[in-house]
């Protein structure tokens, strides 16, 4: 059976119940009632009766008379016919009339007169009213019976008894009882009506899913949620946040995310347009310090849409590798054209020695040296292996868009590079964003690099010839615009990585100069801790001792 059956069933049956309880007291408070009704208008009739003052008088005086009266005597008599005469107004089974003997003056059966009434009359000959039901020679009936007392005086001479039949009094209880079974089996109908409304209710909320399979559902989605390493994020068609794994809040660092709707969020604006447009998430996200990529898909069931779902994966290291892949891809690129254009060099030179013209060969040397000290950055003068080869591939390539790359004089390098991944992607990204903001300046266009290191810190300051931040604030790491290999400044995800890598190795990424004066523009500082190690060290590890 399902559960909406089941539910339709046990609802049912509970009104049904609470029906049945409620008519059986509805039926025994109108026997009550009636009952009731029955007993407190014989006692009035009966009170009435039993103040008359001719029933007083003459009850009296047939008790103060020795003997018992005859019957022939009280047939057609006084009492007799006033006994008849109520018996008819009221509808009454008996009026009856008795002296202090308890022989019957009035009576419906003229036979029954002169004889002891068949129930008790003690109570009424000491003065005290009783009412109650009783069964007597005309059968059960509602009956009251009150003392009679001597005119003028407060000694009982006799009773009044009046009773109603059962029949009369519960004649309206057929009634009563089709008008209660009416109303309950409304109220069965409306609660059929209602189980069947809140089981399509039920229904339509659950998406027909059955108890079991929400627990299952429950259990697997706790175990995909948590168990995924990427962030999921779920939102109804309002924009509420619906479910939210652990990776999600975190990646987010918005607290709390579950009922919140998700353009209320503290977020990039970019990152909230792409939770909320069902799209994949082709171009990266700068969050915070990280890098994210946002997958968001309608969720749909039959014809009911139910939301969104966004996945949200943290690349930030694989971007990290790309950027360090790429920058070794420059240097072995240049070293590469460096190799071949020496190579080209080595054999005009043995050509010209081969056919005997040494002079030219020298001429020859003399004209490249003169080229090589005029165009070249000095970055010879460095004295760290990695950082002239990786100055010089970014040299060649910042030569290629027009921009020449020097060292700044105040350069001084001790040590030896520990952590070189780290140096060319924090350094790498910092010159490429000033390339790209130098070729958008005027010539000449330039870029400078100054490097210090101080025991295990290396300090790096870029400066580019571009035209500077123009607002001249200090870009945020968060702050994102289309994509384009000349991104620059904040804008893509070069310095919001750099920053990322400096941070976690306990250094900081900051803008020392927005620039636009003093012909320069944008100058970018990182301090770098724990990547470098002294020149002594590493020469003993390479086994060349000091």
């Amino acid at each position: 059976m399902r559960f909406g059956t089941q539910v339709l069933v046990l609802q049912l049956a509970c009104v049904t119940a609470v029906v049945a309880v409620c008519t059986a007291v509805f039926v025994w408070l109108g026997v009550q009632q009636l009952r009731s009704e029955a007993e407190s208008s014989a006692l009035s009739i009966a009170r009435t009766v039993a103040v008359d003052d001719d029933v007083r008088a003459e009850v009296a005086r047939i008790s103060a008379e020795p003997g018992t009266p005859a019957a022939d005597e009280l047939r057609g008599g006084a009492l007799e016919s006033l006994a008849a005469d109520v018996q008819e107004r009221t509808g009454a089974l008996f009026v009856v009339i008795t002296d202090d003997q308890g022989i019957r003056l009035a009576h419906p059966d003229p036979d029954r007169l002169g004889e002891v009434v068949s129930t008790s009359f003690e109570d009424a000959l000491a003065g005290r009213e009783t009412v109650g039901w009783d069964s007597g020679t005309l059968g059960e009936s509602a009956r009251a019976k009150v003392p009679v007392r001597e005119p003028g005086g407060t000694e009982p001479v006799g009773e009044v008894s009046v009773g109603f039949a059962r029949a009369s009094v519960f004649g309206e209880l057929p009634v009563l009882i089709v008008g209660i079974v009416i109303a309950a089996l409304a109220a069965v109908a409306v609660g059929v009506l209602a189980s069947l409304v809140l089981r399509r209710r039920l229904e339509r909320l659950t998406l027909g899913v059955q108890p079991e399979e929400l627990a299952g559902m429950v259990q697997n989605q706790a175990a995909v949620l948590d168990g995924v390493g990427d962030g999921v994020l779920a939102s109804d068609p309002e924009g509420t946040v619906t479910v939210a794994n652990s990776t999600a809040v975190a990646l987010l660092g918005a607290g709390d995310l579950v009922g919140r709707k998700v353009r209320d969020l503290d977020l990039p604006a970019a990152v909230r347009d792409a939770i909320l447009s069902p799209a994949s998430g082709a171009e990266p996200l700068p969050l915070g310090e990280r890098v994210v990529f946002i997958d968001t898909h309608p969720v749909s069931r039959g014809q009911r849409d139910l939301g969104l779902i966004a996945i949200i994966r943290d690349r930030t290291d694989i971007v990290g590798l790309t950027e360090r892949l790429e920058t070794v891809a420059a240097m072995t690129n240049a070293l590469r054209v460096q190799r071949h254009e020496f190579a080209n060099r080595l054999h005009v030179t043995a050509g010209l020695i081969d056919a005997g013209r040494v002079a030219d060969a020298r001429t020859y040397l003399d004209g490249i040296r003169e080229v090589a000290d005029d165009g070249a950055p000095t970055l010879h003068d460095l004295g760290e292996p990695f950082l002239e080869s990786f100055l010089e591939a970014k040299a060649v390539h910042a030569a290629e868009r027009g921009v020449w790359l020097r060292v700044g004089e105040d350069s001084l390098v001790l040590g030896v590079v520990d952590l070189p991944e780290d140096v060319a992607t924090v350094l790498g990204n910092l010159i490429d964003n000033a390339v790209a903001a130098a070729v958008r300046g005027r010539e000449p266009r330039w870029v400078e690099v100054e490097l210090l290191d101080e025991a295990d810190t290396l300090v790096a300051t870029v400066t580019d010839s571009g035209p500077g931040m123009p607002d001249g604030g200090i870009p945020s790491p968060t702050r994102r615009q289309p994509a384009d290999p000349d991104a620059v400044h904040g804008h893509g995800i070069g310095l919001p990585l750099a920053h990322e890598i400096a941070t976690r190795l306990g250094g900081v990424v900051w803008l020392a100069d927005a620039g636009g004066h003093d012909g320069h523009g944008a100058v970018f500082c990182a301090r770098m801790p724990g990547v470098m190690r002294a020149a002594s060290a590493a020469r003993l590890e390479e086994g060349h001792p000091s």
